[in-house]
């Protein structure tokens, strides 16, 4: 899936009132970027009435360990930042964190 499906793929879920409880997005894919992605499903949470902080749960997945690339993150607002290959401990435990399971 590319950033613009990622983004598309929320939009329809949130026309017909279901909703995502959890996205893991990679900053590097095609068309539109993980980063740009977040802005818009952010921006789509918002005209719908739901704040970032009340929204869907995002963590970003990437191999880029970079501070620029985690600072512009969480300046797109994902909630979690995981560097790959992904540790599954600290993914369910970020799962947790967001009381999900």
């Amino acid at each position: 899936m590319n950033g613009k499906e990622a983004v598309a793929a929320y939009s329809a879920a949130q026309a017909s009132g279901q909703r995502y409880d959890l996205i893991c997005m990679d900053i590097m894919m095609p068309e539109m970027d993980g980063q740009a992605a977040i802005k818009e499903i952010r921006t789509l949470e918002e005209a719908g009435g739901t704040l970032s902080t009340g929204g869907v749960k995002i963590i970003m997945t990437t191999a880029l360990d970079d501070v620029k690339n985690v600072v512009r993150s969480f300046q797109s607002l994902c909630d979690a930042y995981l560097f790959k290959p992904i540790d599954t401990a600290k993914l369910l435990g970020h799962i947790k964190e967001f009381h999900l399971v």
